[in-house]
């Protein structure tokens, strides 16, 4: 539930003497842009880590700024929710954008974010020739997405995890329809890649995580969509990611999978570090089933051309059993695209 009480005298005070100090309120402006790490702005504010982090210790703990790790780094975000925003949101609002102070450090955030986007793409370019060759062998990514999109249906989403989010690609096509939309990935390299392709199309108040698949570092029943798109078959055990994404589906929430049909591309083992080469229809609606989830729906998207190198891509839809809505479930079917 939201949290709607009006704040407390002790609180207002603690967070307009958090925020009540130029280098704050100037952090706080540039948190309300999107997350960033310590580096990002002392680069930006021209200011040693050690203040930036004094300053950033005394947000966090006014409850105005979350802080979370990636790897070595940490990165720090305005909080999205709490008597805490709800008392420094019109200030910031209502900030001059003009004033010169905040327009320098928009463009230096400007900067911070260009370099950031050039090196995260000099990482992903490594990776383009045998993602392309990949591409080249399942329907065009175009109709996958108009698959995922049309599976989901216009049923509401409230809160949205991407588990293995890579490129971010599935966070882009779906953040505009969620309340709260968050990332999670092992790779620090590629949680660089989706935050710039995030930033790049102007996307904010994305969360993005570093962490571990078989273990999410989320509470039970937070989301009421998990997505899984292109992930299970880098995994030795897709089952138990299956059951781990379960434990953060709310009642009545719902796991979209997306991965590909059984194949015999075992040369997508030593280039694409695919440890299963493709997933059975009634496999991974067992391992739905097994969480505690309806499997609603199933879908084949064929690939461009018919033969022994090509891929099929699927979709399985899985529905929380816990309660009964009164949102019209699916009869469960099968249909080739």
């Amino acid at each position: 539930m939201p949290d709607t009480a009006s704040p407390s005298l002790d609180l207002t005070l603690n967070v307009l003497r958090a925020a009540a100090e130029e280098t704050r309120l100037r952090v706080l402006a540039l948190l309300a842009e999107g997350e960033l790490s310590v580096s990002d702005l002392t680069d930006i504010l021209g200011q040693s880590q050690p203040r930036i982090s004094r300053h950033l210790k005394l947000l966090v703990e006014a409850g105005l700024v979350e802080r979370h790790r990636e790897g070595a780094w940490a990165f720090f975000r305005l909080t999205d929710r709490g008597a805490a925003l709800r008392i420094v949101r019109p200030m910031l609002d209502n900030l001059d954008r003009s004033d010169p102070q905040l327009l320098e450090d928009r463009t230096r955030l400007e900067a911070v974010r260009a370099q950031r986007s050039h090196a995260a793409q000099a990482f992903f370019s490594r990776l383009a020739p045998d993602w392309d060759r990949l591409r080249s062998l399942h329907a065009p990514e175009a109709v996958v997405e108009a698959a995922v999109l049309d599976a989901l249906g216009p049923k509401p989403i409230h809160n949205l995890v991407d588990l293995g989010t890579g490129t971010g690609r599935m966070l882009q096509l779906l953040a505009p329809r969620a309340r709260r939309t968050v990332g999670l990935d092992a790779s620090h390299a590629m949680l660089s890649v989706a935050r710039a392709n995030l930033e790049k199309v102007g996307l904010r108040g994305i969360e993005l995580r570093q962490g571990d698949i078989y273990a999410p570092p989320f509470p039970r029943n937070t989301f009421d969509l998990v997505v899984i798109h292109q992930v299970l078959h880098y995994l030795d055990d897709p089952a138990r990611a299956i059951r781990e994404a379960a434990r953060l589906v709310a009642p009545g929430g719902r796991i979209l999978v997306v991965d590909f049909a059984p194949h015999n591309l075992e040369f997508l083992r030593e280039t694409q570090a695919h440890r299963r080469l493709g997933f059975a229809p009634d496999q991974v609606a067992g391992w739905l089933d097994e969480a505690g989830l309806d499997c609603t729906l199933t879908r084949d998207i064929a690939p461009p051309k018919k033969g022994e190198e090509h891929l099929t891509v699927s979709l399985w839809l899985g529905q929380d059993r816990r309660v009964v809505t009164d949102w019209p479930l699916a009869e469960p079917d099968r249909e080739v695209a």
